[in-house]
């Protein structure tokens, strides 16, 4: 059933190492519980990659003490590294990857991510998890399409978040309306363009949900998250606010304010 989730990206201020005491994954899954959510996303979170064993299964064990279902998101389509986090994704019962196809030291084409994808599918679909590749501004949506129809399996779609590919000119409402029918998981996050100081240029940041240039009503309509079990996951793009405690607030405020909006939708 499609529920609403946190990402490890709504706190990534408080699990950062710019706290004087960051937050821990567990503390992480705890707050998620006292927000009422059940389910955490734990994406693009370094430290997961070298816990043992037996310290993934603690985190499934807590997890499941606090009625969390967990999915997982990490960067890189290189063979060896999916099959590791395939791997950490068992030992979490997580039953979703998400993954970009671009990391700093490997940009495959389409013709390599569609080989390497082929390839390392079925020992995925054998655990029963799904592989969902983001929509962002360093690979063109088409590109990634493209991969995803020539491999043709429904355990292969999209992390649909438009907001990243705005930087690449790529229209919010047309990334939304051309990847809708391959949606696996929903990155929600609203975002915004702000003057640079003195009026030259602008900053793409984040805005609270509601707020900012996201159509979340249209980007949903396309989709259809309940109809289709789709899980939207609250991510924020929050800059740093001048001080710990102000961050920590904003943050909280913005996760607070995301939380409700799906809800009354």
């Amino acid at each position: 059933m499609s529920a609403i989730g946190l990402s490890s990206y709504a706190f990534f201020w408080q699990m950062s190492d710019r706290m004087s005491a960051p937050l821990t994954l567990p503390q992480a899954l705890e707050k998620t519980r006292e927000l009422g959510i059940d389910v955490f996303q734990i994406c693009d979170y370094q430290p997961i990659e070298a816990m043992t064993d037996p310290e993934l299964a603690e985190i499934r064990n807590l997890a499941d003490s606090l009625g969390i279902s967990l999915e997982l998101g990490t960067k890189g389509i290189r063979p060896e590294h999916l099959r590791r986090f395939l791997h950490i994704a068992e030992l979490l019962e997580a039953p979703l990857l998400r993954t970009m196809f671009a990391v700093p030291d490997h940009t495959p084409d389409i013709d390599e991510a569609t080989s390497v994808l082929a390839d390392v599918l079925p020992e995925f679909n054998e655990a029963d998890v799904r592989i969902a590749i983001e929509t962002y501004e360093q690979v063109p949506t088409a590109d990634v399409l493209e991969v995803i129809r020539r491999i043709d399996d429904p355990r292969l779609g999209i992390c649909s978040d438009p907001a990243n590919t705005v930087a690449a000119l790529e229209a919010p409402t047309a990334v939304i309306d051309a990847v809708a029918p391959h949606v696996l998981n929903m990155h929600v996050k609203d975002f915004a363009f702000q003057r640079r100081d003195g009026w030259v240029g602008f900053s793409l940041t984040g805005a609270p949900l509601g707020e900012g240039l996201l159509d979340y009503d249209y980007m949903a309509a396309a989709i259809q998250p309940a109809a289709r079990d789709i899980n939207q996951i609250i991510e924020h793009w929050l800059p740093w606010q001048g001080s710990e405690q102000e961050t920590i607030r904003l943050e909280n405020q913005w996760t607070q304010q995301s939380i409700d909006y799906l809800r009354s939708k």
